[in-house]
């Protein structure tokens, strides 16, 4: 088809019919709904009031009705049970695909809004496209996989959501661990808020898991989010949400916060002291009124979420600086459980080290490995600021380092400093133990510093073999060092051992 432009400018498009749009719509119009009604199984069409106005023969049969003419003036609800023509005028939107129950049977049908002139809905028609869903059984294949694929994922989230760690995971049976348990069981009564204190490594996590397992919540999400490891700009919208445009960016695209990901369930908010000011106004807003306004939206959402916060700084120092609301923290602050370093657990840092020792074997498929008394005393003796994750990294590094299937001072000393000092500060006969003392020098230029610790170090290693009846595995552990350890420095410093 070609087609000009009319002389008097307003673009009216003329065809082989000869006239201009008007009369290609009043003559393709008609042309099209004779296509859809021969080509569908069945047509409908009614009034503004959702009474038949018409119906052709095929659909009336398929209905049960001997003559079309009786369905006229009927509510097409009266033929058709589960017809949603009427949704179609109220709302003046399309159905483009639907399917339809019809007894037995399943239809797939198309509705479309009539319109007048104006604009205004007048009716409605409806086309029954297929009759039998053979057609689109490549289209329903495919549906079907999508469906199967998302409701997998949707159970891969849920599971991810779940806890991992329950109040037996929070091992030690130290008067300040059973208070911890304690204050546990009782919060997991409530939905008040919770805030955990205590260094980093100190179990945090691991007690608002057993909380949310304990509580009513249980089998509904727990999400954990560290408040720190958020750059700031994303903040609003990682918690709250956006709605679609909300902002620029290569995903433009609406985003579920983790307020309405933890609906009906418990949110963690790990380093709550790290969070901005003009956020904690809004996450303050969220406790109080159970609501939450996406980025981008004026339309407020209820959510139902139980907040657990945890710190490992002083947040009322923090109040004081002008870092922190004292509001949000008298109301996280509702029910606040501390939880020991280890350094404060004395006798309990035996059970949790045996426990972790257990959690790497499993973890590993290394051999299961204890302790021996000199090995928990030295480890006793160690401040760990790092707390448990310093004293897994510790003890997964000795495991990984001997055969013994006891840890002793010496499996110990190679991954954790303190221990090497203590070994070393144990031989003090060592220093002055009678060795052949080497002919004097002549006076000559200060060495570099290698050169000068590698001959302090050759020098402490001959004492140690000296003392040792030349064995390198008694010297070796005289100095508090590893066998292999010392076998790398003898052959560096180039000396020779008995054994």
């Amino acid at each position: 088809m070609t087609g000009v432009f009319n002389s008097d400018g307003k673009g009216g498009f003329v065809g082989p019919f000869g006239g201009g749009l008007d009369v290609l719509r009043g003559r393709a119009m008609p042309s099209l709904f004779e296509a859809l009604d021969k080509q569908s199984e069945g047509t409908v069409a009614v009034d503004r009031n959702a009474r038949v106005i018409w119906i052709n023969a095929k659909y009336a049969k398929m209905l049960g009705i001997a003559d079309p003419t009786l369905a006229i003036g009927r509510e097409v609800e009266e033929i058709i049970p589960n017809s949603q023509m009427r949704q179609v005028i109220t709302s003046g939107q399309p159905i483009l695909l639907d399917l339809m129950l019809f007894g037995a049977q399943r239809l797939v049908v198309s509705r479309f809004p009539l319109t007048d002139d104006s604009g205004a809905v007048i009716g409605a028609v409806g086309f029954v496209l297929y009759d039998s869903l053979h057609r689109l059984k490549p289209l329903l294949a495919e549906l079907s996989r999508l469906e199967a694929e998302l409701a997998a994922t949707k159970r891969r989230l849920d599971e991810r959501r779940q806890p991992r760690y329950t109040l037996q995971s929070y091992v030690g049976d130290s008067p300040a661990c059973l208070e911890v348990k304690r204050k546990a069981r009782l919060a997991a009564r409530t939905d008040a808020p919770i805030l955990l204190m205590g260094e980093t490594g100190t179990g945090k996590e691991l007690i608002a898991q057993a909380i949310h397992g304990l509580s009513a919540r249980t089998g509904r999400p727990f999400v954990g989010v560290n408040v720190a490891a958020i750059p700031d700009t994303l903040l609003e919208a990682e918690f709250f949400g956006a709605v679609a445009g909300a902002y620029t960016g290569v995903d433009r695209r609406g985003r579920e916060g983790r307020f309405k990901t933890a609906d009906g369930g418990t949110l963690f908010l790990d380093e709550i002291g790290d969070m901005p000011l003009g956020l904690q106004a809004k996450l303050l807003r969220a406790l109080q009124e159970q609501e939450i306004e996406p980025l981008g939206s004026d339309r407020p959402i209820k959510v139902d979420v139980r907040v657990i916060a945890a710190t490992n700084v002083d947040l009322e120092q923090r109040i004081i600086d002008g870092q922190f609301r004292a509001d949000l923290y008298y109301r996280l602050n509702v029910l606040p459980i501390r939880l020991p370093s280890l350094s404060e657990l004395g006798n309990g840092l035996e059970a949790i080290a045996e426990s972790v020792l257990q959690e790497i074997a499993a973890r590993t498929g290394l051999p299961g490995r204890g302790l021996t008394p000199e090995a928990v005393e030295a480890l006793s003796r160690h401040p760990w600021p790092g707390n448990v994750r310093e004293l897994r990294n510790v003890l997964e590094r000795a495991c990984l380092l001997t055969d013994n299937r006891r840890l002793t001072v010496e499996d110990l000393a190679e991954a954790l400093p303190t221990v090497r000092r203590a070994a070393s500060a144990a031989l003090p006969a060592l220093a002055a133990a009678p060795v052949s003392a080497p002919p004097p020098e002549p006076a000559s230029p200060l060495p570099d510093y290698d050169t000068a610790f590698d001959g302090f170090e050759r020098d402490l290693l001959r004492r140690a073999l000296a003392l040792s009846g030349g064995k390198a595995e008694v010297a070796a552990r005289r100095l508090g060092v590893s066998r292999a350890a010392f076998y790398k420095k003898m052959a560096r410093l180039g000396l020779r051992a008995k054994g």
